[in-house]
């Protein structure tokens, strides 16, 4: 049966790829998110893991940030509240974090993290999970749960036809680059479902974990810590270059 099994086929840009493909890249996947309100899962989970009343100040690291759009959107929603919501943006793509100069924006990868235990509030992912094998994935929830002192939000796709079929007729009516839309439409053959992600919580010692399936389209993974261990400040691993953590250090650290 279609999409009964996931596809591990690599998409395009999986690999590297010149820095205007990749704008051109986000300005569509932007469109896209806009429209499917990809920040909605984390707008309602972290108020709702924390309780309102502890969210008027927030450390966040996005992992797998892209040009750290989804961070963006989510301080400005908080601000409007009145809240102070300061978002760490991690990604291994340099091209993906030029593209949001201004952001606190840290090059690395996501299954050995430069940050210390409980470093952060709140750690967060969004459509990263289908990129992943499942050990990766694993090491990704392990290693989010080991920095963040209260909560973890990942959000993906949930691979189903109905899905499959909105993004291509919502491509028959939007102009996007080709690599685009095949990539749109692989990621939704890449993604996990609900099962999936609760064995790879598991394996990675979430267990607090939940994972819900949101309107057909989104697997959700949330785990709040049982505990609110004291905050520790972000650390550079040895060698590393001091001028990339500094905004870290500054953002994630501030209370």
């Amino acid at each position: 049966m279609f999409l009964s099994r996931r596809t591990t086929q690599a998409e395009y840009f999986d690999s590297e790829r010149p820095s205007a493909e990749v704008a051109e890249f986000f300005i569509s996947l932007g469109r896209v998110n806009q429209l499917f309100d990809f920040s909605e899962p984390y707008r309602r989970l972290v108020p709702l893991l924390l309780d309102s009343s502890n969210c008027r100040s927030l450390s966040i690291l996005d992992l797998g940030a892209g040009d750290g759009s989804l961070g963006r959107t989510l301080q400005q929603w908080a601000t409007a509240r009145g809240w102070t919501w300061r978002v760490v943006n991690l990604d291994n793509s340099l091209p993906a974090l030029g593209l949001s100069p201004r952001a606190h924006n840290v090059a690395g990868s996501a299954f050995q993290l430069p940050f210390r235990d409980n470093s952060f509030d709140v750690v967060i992912a969004s459509q990263m999970a289908h990129h992943l094998a499942e050990v990766e994935v694993t090491m990704l929830l392990r290693e989010g749960w080991r920095v963040t002192r209260q909560a973890l939000v990942l959000c993906d796709l949930h691979r189903n036809v109905g899905l499959y079929l909105l993004l291509w007729l919502l491509f028959r009516f939007q102009k996007h680059p080709p690599s685009f839309k095949a990539d749109a439409l692989l990621s939704v053959k890449r993604a996990w479902r609900v099962s999936d992600l609760a064995r790879m919580a598991k394996a990675a010692g979430l267990d607090t974990a939940n994972v819900d399936l949101s309107f057909g389209a989104r697997v959700i993974l949330h785990a709040r810590k049982r505990t609110n261990p004291g905050a520790s400040s972000v650390e550079a691993p040895a060698g590393s270059e001091r001028r990339i953590y500094t905004a870290v250090d500054s953002a994630a650290t501030k209370s």
